[in-house]
C-alpha cells in the first residue's frame, strides 16, 4: 500500500476486491470475542474473583463501558482529520494488547487478586490489586475504542465509487453497503455469542486467567491478519482539515452576517461550483438548500471575503445534518442506557436464580444468555426478513425505514424491561434462588429482538446521513450514545441504592443480597424511563427531515490503494 498522494488515476481506481471487507469482518469477529470475553463476565469476576459489592461492581462495569464507547469519539476524529482510519485502528491495537496482556496477568499471578473465600469471609481486593486490574481494563478501553472509531467506515469505504462514472461491478455501491453493515452486525454478535458460551464457560468452570489468554490470543490472530491484509486496502487519506473547524466556521459567519438580510428559497447563496479554482480541493457531495434552521443561512450570504466571513451552501448545510441528527442521538444514548441492564442487573438477577438445567447435569454461565441473545437475534431476523418487511412493503416499496425500525427497537426494549420485571417478582414471591434460569429466557428473547430492529439501523442511519469528511465521527455517535448510556445507568444505580436503602444503611431495591431487595422496582423505573424515551423519539423521528444530494459525490476524494 503506497501512503503517498501521487498515485496514477489507475491505481486509485483499482476493482473492488472481496478480500478487504473479508479481511475486515474477520477482525472484527475476533475482536468482538476479545472485547466481549472480558465485557460479559466482567461483573462476575468482580463479585467472585476481587469480592466487590453489587452496587460497587455496578456502577464500576457501568462507568468502564461508558469510558469505553466514548474514546471512539475522539479516534473518530483523529482519524478524520490527521491518521486517517488505518493508522488510527494500528495505533489503538498497541494499546489494546497491551491492556489484554495485563489484565491475563492480573488473572494469572496469585499476588495480584485477593485469596479465594473458601466458605470463610471474603477479603476484599486491595488498592493495588485494584489499580492493576482498572489500568489493564482501561487501557483496553482506549485500544477498542480506537479501533471501533475507525473499523466501520474504513470497511464500508471499501465499497465506494471512485471517479465519474466509474463502477466496480453492476452492483450499486449503497447495496453492497448495507450488506457490509449487516454482516459487520453479525461478525459483532457472533462473537459475543462465542465469548459468552466457550469463553466464559472457561473463565467461570476452569480458569480466568486462560480465558483472557484466549482473548488476548484472538487479538493477536486479529492483528496479524489485518495487517497481512494491508496491499488490498482502499485508503481514503485524511485532508488535514478538521471537521470541528469546519462547523465552527459555520457557527462563526453566521454569527458575523447576522444582520444581513436572508435571500428568499436560498437564491443567492454562495457555493462553489465544479468548474472553480477550488475544484482541486478535496471536495465532498454538494448538499442541495433546505429549509429549517434559517439562521444558518446566514453563513453563506454574500459579501464576506474572508473564510470565517463566508462559507458555501454545502458547508452550511453538513452542520445543519448534524444539527437535525442531534435530537435522534439524544433518544439514543437512553435507549443505550436501557440496553445496558443486560450486561449488568440481568447478569446480577441470573446470579440469584438456580443455573441447572436438564435435572442438574449442566450448569449454564450466568453470562451465556447474553450470547444466546444471538441465537434469538438470528430468528428475529428471519421474521423481520420472512414476515415483518413483506407486510410493511404493502404500505411502503423499501419496507420499513431506518428511523420506522429504530422505533420498533425501542418499543422491544419497554416490553423486555418490563418482562424482566414480572419475572423478577414472581422470584421474590416464590422459589427465589430456586427459580431456574430458563425463566430469563422471554426478556432476552425481546431484547434480542430490539438489536435486532435498531441496532443494523442506528448504524445505517448515522453513516448514511454522515458528511463524507465526518464519517468516522458520525459513526461514532453510536458509541457515543452507548458510552454516555451506561454513564446514565451507572448514575441512576447510584442514586438509587442511595435513595432506596434502609436508615441503618443495608437493604433497598439493589440490596446485596437480592432476596431481601426488590430488582423489579429497579426493572420498572427503567420500563417506564424507556417508554418516556419512546414517545420522545416518535415525536422526534417524524419531524426529522433527511438529507438530500443535489449531484453525486466527486472524484477528487483522495484515494490510495
Amino acid at each position: 500500500m503506497d501512503r503517498g498522494m501521487g498515485l496514477s488515476g489507475d491505481e486509485r481506481r483499482r476493482r473492488f476486491s472481496w478480500k478487504a471487507p473479508a479481511v475486515i469482518l474477520g477482525f472484527e469477529l475476533l475482536e468482538s470475542i476479545a472485547f466481549s470475553g472480558v465485557a460479559l463476565n466482567l461483573v462476575v469476576y468482580l463479585a467472585a474473583v476481587l469480592h466487590g459489592t453489587l452496587a460497587f461492581n455496578a456502577a464500576h462495569v457501568d462507568t468502564w463501558n461508558g469510558t469505553t464507547f466514548i474514546v471512539p469519539v475522539i479516534g473518530a476524529f483523529i482519524a478524520d482529520s490527521y491518521w486517517g482510519k488505518y493508522r488510527t485502528i494500528l495505533f489503538s491495537l498497541l494499546f489494546y494488547l497491551a491492556g489484554l496482556v495485563l489484565l491475563t496477568v492480573s488473572a494469572a499471578v496469585p499476588s495480584l487478586r485477593p485469596p479465594a473465600c473458601n466458605g470463610g469471609p471474603c477479603s476484599p481486593a486491595t488498592g493495588t490489586q485494584f489499580s492493576v486490574f482498572f489500568l489493564a481494563l482501561y487501557l483496553t478501553s482506549i485500544g477498542t475504542g480506537g479501533v471501533k472509531s475507525a473499523l466501520l467506515p474504513f470497511g464500508a469505504e471499501q465499497y465506494e465509487r471512485h471517479g465519474h462514472g466509474h463502477a466496480d461491478d453492476d452492483t450499486p455501491p449503497e447495496k453492497k453497503k448495507q450488506s457490509f453493515f449487516s454482516w459487520f452486525f453479525g461478525a459483532i454478535n457472533l462473537g459475543i455469542f462465542i465469548a459468552g458460551t466457550l469463553v466464559s464457560w472457561v473463565e467461570q468452570n476452569v480458569s480466568w486467567a486462560l480465558g483472557f489468554g484466549i482473548a488476548t490470543l484472538c487479538l493477536l490472530i486479529a492483528t496479524a491478519a489485518f495487517l497481512a491484509g494491508t496491499p488490498c486496502y482502499r485508503v481514503r487519506l485524511p485532508t488535514g482539515d478538521s471537521p470541528v473547524k469546519g462547523i465552527l466556521r459555520v457557527l462563526v459567519a453566521a454569527f458575523r452576517n447576522w444582520r444581513r438580510p436572508l435571500p428568499p428559497d436560498g437564491e443567492g447563496l454562495y457555493e462553489v461550483l465544479d468548474d472553480d479554482d477550488d475544484k482541486n480541493k478535496d471536495a465532498e457531495e454538494k448538499l442541495a438548500h433546505t429549509e429549517g434552521l434559517r439562521w444558518l443561512d446566514r453563513a453563506a450570504v454574500k459579501g464576506g471575503g474572508g473564510p470565517w466571513d463566508l462559507c458555501t451552501v454545502s458547508e452550511v448545510e453538513r452542520v445543519k445534518v448534524l444539527a437535525r441528527m442531534v435530537p435522534i442521538w439524544v433518544t439514543c444514548v437512553l435507549y443505550a442506557a436501557s440496553l445496558g441492564q443486560m450486561t449488568t442487573t440481568f447478569i446480577q438477577q441470573g446470579m440469584a436464580m438456580d443455573t441447572r438445567l436438564f435435572g442438574g447435569r449442566f450448569r449454564v454461565p450466568v453470562a451465556s444468555l447474553v450470547s444466546v441473545e444471538v441465537v434469538f437475534m438470528l430468528l428475529w431476523v428471519l421474521l423481520h426478513d420472512v414476515v415483518v418487511m413483506p407486510v410493511a412493503r404493502r404500505w411502503r416499496a423499501g419496507g420499513l425505514t431506518q428511523l420506522q425500525r429504530m422505533g420498533v427497537g425501542r418499543l422491544l426494549v419497554v416490553v423486555s424491561l418490563a418482562t424482566a420485571a414480572l419475572v423478577e417478582r414472581r422470584r421474590l414471591r416464590g422459589e427465589k434462588r430456586a427459580m431456574s434460569i430458563a425463566w430469563q429466557v422471554p426478556q432476552f428473547v425481546v431484547l434480542a429482538g430490539s438489536d435486532v430492529f435498531s441496532g443494523i439501523a442506528q448504524l445505517e442511519f448515522f453513516y448514511g446521513e454522515a458528511p463524507g469528511s465526518m464519517r468516522s465521527i458520525c459513526s461514532a455517535f453510536s458509541f457515543l450514545a452507548l458510552s454516555l448510556g451506561f454513564y446514565v445507568n451507572s448514575l441512576v444505580v447510584t442514586v438509587v441504592a442511595a435513595v432506596t436503602k434502609r436508615h441503618d444503611g443495608s437493604g433497598g431495591w439493589l440490596a446485596p443480597d437480592l432476596d431481601t431487595g426488590h430488582l423489579d422496582y429497579y426493572f420498572w423505573l427503567w420500563a417506564l424511563i424507556s417508554l418516556a424515551n419512546l414517545a420522545l423519539y416518535l415525536l422526534l423521528a417524524g419531524r426529522y427531515k433527511s438529507k438530500h444530494l443535489s449531484s453525486s459525490p466527486t472524484d477528487t476524494d483522495t484515494y490510495t490503494s
